[in-house]
């Protein structure tokens, strides 16, 4: 095993009460702030909506696009920018007070309602008169729409155009002006077909989601549930290995895990939603894979260290694990910076999750499971810990 540090002897355990103070305060403040303050923000996987990500044609500020929203009653919408370009936005909307009674299909039909609006909203006059005369907007149509169009004047080619002209349009994001699609291999005719039938709308859908409340509850009681089954899975898996004094450390450690990340996040104003709890679980199992190869570690040394107090034993162990931890840690820590830097605002809540996690998970492993078996044994007396 690579060594990074030749021998340490850091008193981990002497700090174990300024840890447990720490993250008791992180804790607390979190759960204040969940319970009786801003809270958690579900995202549109939990809580029902219609999420629609655009990109414009012509750059327009966050202020613009919500007085857009805004004269259509849509001013609660959740605007979020991407980029620095003011061309790209993800928008969500939710459905205002239902029906008495109503079915999912009705609650699906409303939140589709919705996002239409929130497109309308954002369309030009121009764009609107086009329509007016007959004329499809290029940015929008599908690829059957388009082939529609092309198939009365090129009807073996039209399929295979509209393929290459919506592969254009996602590839490029909008399509801005008819000579760009020269570029896609759309020859000249056909390009003088489509402006005659067609025009270049004002903004582009490159993604829309639609979850009704119902379908949001669901996913929230399987997320907590996944959560749950996963920490007691492990509980019996440690408890089994070792013994049930390292299963409840182990699982108190990860709840730690879970508490400290969640209530960071609580700080941040993101949204909570499938990819975050995915990242919650990933620490898990990280947090977890750290405080096995220390309590391995322990076991081997209560045979070696026996007539050592108990307390020695795990400081002895931590240092003798350091390196592999920081190894561990630390290569795992600069991937996901560079999800979080570079990876893009799609998966930035999921790398912000995982960074907050890594770092609470390497602290946890060393700061909380040891204490907790230290003191474990301790009130139950027993013999040096756990013994195989």
């Amino acid at each position: 095993m690579i060594q990074i540090f030749k021998k340490t002897n850091i008193q981990f355990m002497k700090y174990k009460y300024i840890a447990f103070a720490v993250s008791g305060i992180i804790i607390l403040a979190g759960l204040i702030n969940i319970l009786f303050g801003k809270g958690l923000k579900p995202g549109v996987d939990f809580s029902g909506g219609t999420l629609i990500r655009i990109i414009l044609k012509s750059p327009a500020p966050v202020d613009h696009v919500r007085s857009l929203l805004g004269e259509q009653g849509l001013g609660g919408s959740i605007i979020q920018e991407v980029g620095k370009t003011k061309r790209e936005y993800i928008i969500r909307t939710t459905q205002p007070a239902a029906v008495e009674g109503p079915t999912e299909t009705q609650e699906l039909e409303a939140h589709e309602t919705m996002g239409n609006r929130v497109i309308e909203a954002m369309r030009t006059a121009e764009d609107k008169a086009a329509s007016g005369r007959g004329l499809k907007d290029l940015n929008m149509a599908d690829r059957r729409e388009i082939a529609l169009l092309l198939e009365a004047t090129f009807p073996d080619r039209a399929s295979a155009l509209a393929d290459a002209i919506v592969s254009f349009r996602v590839e490029k994001g909008i399509i801005e002006d008819y000579g760009a699609l020269k570029e896609a291999g759309i020859p000249e005719d056909v390009i003088g077909e489509l402006q005659g039938k067609t025009f270049l709308g004002s903004l582009t859908v490159l993604s829309r989601e639609t979850v009704g409340p119902q379908v949001g509850k669901d996913l929230r009681k399987k997320a907590t549930q996944a959560t749950v089954w996963a920490l007691i899975g492990m509980l019996v898996y440690i408890a089994f290995r070792f013994k049930l004094a390292y299963g409840v450390s182990s699982i108190l450690t990860l709840t730690h895990d879970v508490l400290v990340t969640l209530s960071i996040f609580s700080f941040t104003n993101r949204e909570v939603n499938l990819p975050v709890i995915a990242a919650v679980l990933t620490i898990v199992g990280y947090s977890l894979n750290d405080t096995i190869v220390i309590f391995d570690r322990v076991r081997d040394n209560l045979k070696l260290m026996r007539k050592h107090p108990f307390e020695e034993i795990l400081n002895v162990s931590v240092n003798q694990t350091l390196s592999r931890s920081i190894i561990t840690s630390g290569t795992v820590l600069l991937t996901v910076l560079a999800l979080y830097f570079f990876g893009g605002e799609v998966i930035n809540d999921f790398a912000f999750t995982m960074l907050v996690g890594v770092i609470s998970g390497s602290y946890s492993t060393i700061y909380q499971s040891c204490p907790i078996v230290y003191f474990w044994q301790k009130i139950f007396k027993t013999k040096k810990g756990i013994r195989r």
